[in-house]
């Protein structure tokens, strides 16, 4: 916990542990993923292409070796954003949880038509935010969604 004096001493001890959360991820042991917050990422998801693009060793060296399908990659770089795409984002179907989570903050409108989202999961070391706090660290999720 950083709340805990002397850890690092060098640095003062917070006298309120902060929100953390847990981003989701297919291990289902000790525990599966359990959404508390989903963000539909529809309208950012070139730049997330974008930023997974530029991670050469991880998504396009490391995680297709891990994979086996290394072989798999292209050579050209326009091609492995297109194979990147495919492979790591439109091949993965949002999961009715997530999709459920989606609803919670859009509203069941909004939600149906989202492709893509990130979802997040409150760990049980930090502090646990009301609904009230969390529309404060998300200020984009509509006031009344329906």
């Amino acid at each position: 916990m950083v709340t805990v004096p002397n850890v690092a001493p060098d640095t003062p001890a917070l006298r309120k542990n902060p929100v953390f959360m847990y981003f989701q991820d297919g291990f289902q042991k000790p525990a599966p993923f359990t959404p508390d917050i989903a963000v539909g990422i529809d309208d950012v998801i070139e730049k997330k292409l974008g930023a997974l693009d530029a991670h050469v060793s991880q998504f396009y060296e490391w995680m297709p070796w891990l994979d086996g399908i290394l072989e798999q990659v292209p050579k050209e770089a326009g091609a492995r954003k297109e194979w990147l795409r495919k492979q790591y984002m439109d091949s993965r179907e949002t999961t009715p949880a997530v999709r459920q989570a989606l609803v919670k903050w859009y509203g069941q409108e909004t939600a149906k038509g989202m492709k893509y989202a990130e979802a997040f999961e409150i760990c049980e070391y930090g502090k646990r935010p009301s609904e009230a706090e969390l529309r404060q660290l998300f200020p984009f999720f509509p006031a009344n969604p329906r």
